[in-house]
């Protein structure tokens, strides 16, 4: 007779008595002595965290909790409207629209400052911690490739923040009293810096691309950054869903799109040519 399979977990396993979670004891370890932002870091990493990084991490997950009625937010609230036996259909039509123009920024900009970061370490040492031209030099080149070939810069600019995001200096700040300022945030930095002479135009570091340079330095997973952006948001989704029960809004944003809408002729869409 073959043997059962094992299937090894370094998270959450039970046996008859106890439930374990890192190696600990669940009941007695971790519930009520260890936040929720301490376990997310955790559970992702494998590794507890720091005080100052659980407090850099918890900074980031408040800055993406929630930015008022984003399409995230209508949607969640739609949804609700439309189907409010399915809590959790509304909060996942939230989440399924963190994409690259909402939440999904702070991938995508964790990413590019990666890919950054390799090509420069690729020729020689990066710079010095404080050595803002050295940053400002690797920025430069960064920007120019990326802008050269048409992309879009992730991170920069702000459909509301047009003179500064709030979120950013703040982050900055509590990166810098932890002592955990990375090579990403050092970058990121330089970028707002020198994006005016590259671009020909000012544009701010956004938050959610400031918290993918943040995230990124605290060593989490660049194929995890926009779930721990998801992570923030459903908090902040759950909100837009308690008030939207006290106070909603729902149905007017509804009806203030089907009752104006005006019959057109069509526009019909070209053949394609092979």
């Amino acid at each position: 007779m073959s043997e059962r399979p094992v299937y090894e977990t370094a998270l959450g396993a039970s046996s008859r008595e106890t439930i374990t979670l890192l190696g600990h004891d669940l009941a007695r370890d971790v519930m009520g002595t260890v936040g929720f932002g301490e376990l997310a870091y955790w559970l992702a990493t494998q590794r507890r965290p720091t005080p100052g990084q659980t407090r850099l991490f918890e900074a980031v997950l408040a800055a993406l909790a929630d930015h008022g009625f984003t399409p995230t937010a209508i949607v969640t609230r739609l949804t609700y409207l439309s189907a409010p036996d399915s809590v959790q259909g509304a909060l996942a039509a939230g989440l399924l629209g963190g994409g690259s123009r909402f939440l999904g920024v702070t991938e995508d900009c964790g990413r590019f400052l990666r890919a950054a970061l390799v090509r420069a370490a690729a020729d020689g040492p990066l710079p010095a911690s404080g050595d803002d031209a050295g940053w400002d030099a690797l920025a430069r080149e960064a920007l120019t490739a990326e802008h050269g070939a048409g992309r879009r810069i992730p991170g920069l600019g702000h459909h509301v923040h047009k003179d500064g995001d709030p979120r950013t200096p703040r982050l900055q700040q509590v990166a810098a009293e932890e002592g955990l300022v990375g090579p990403h945030l050092a970058l990121f930095t330089a970028i707002g810096r020198v994006a005016p002479e590259v671009l020909g135009k000012t544009l701010p570091l956004n938050g959610a691309g400031t918290c993918g340079a943040v995230l990124a330095d605290l060593g989490l997973p660049l194929e995890l950054l926009r779930g721990f952006a998801l992570l923030a948001r459903t908090a902040g989704l759950i909100g837009q869903l308690a008030e939207e029960l006290r106070h909603p809004v729902g149905n007017d944003v509804f009806l203030a799109v089907d009752l104006n809408n005006r019959s057109v002729p069509p526009d019909p869409l070209p053949e394609q040519q092979l």
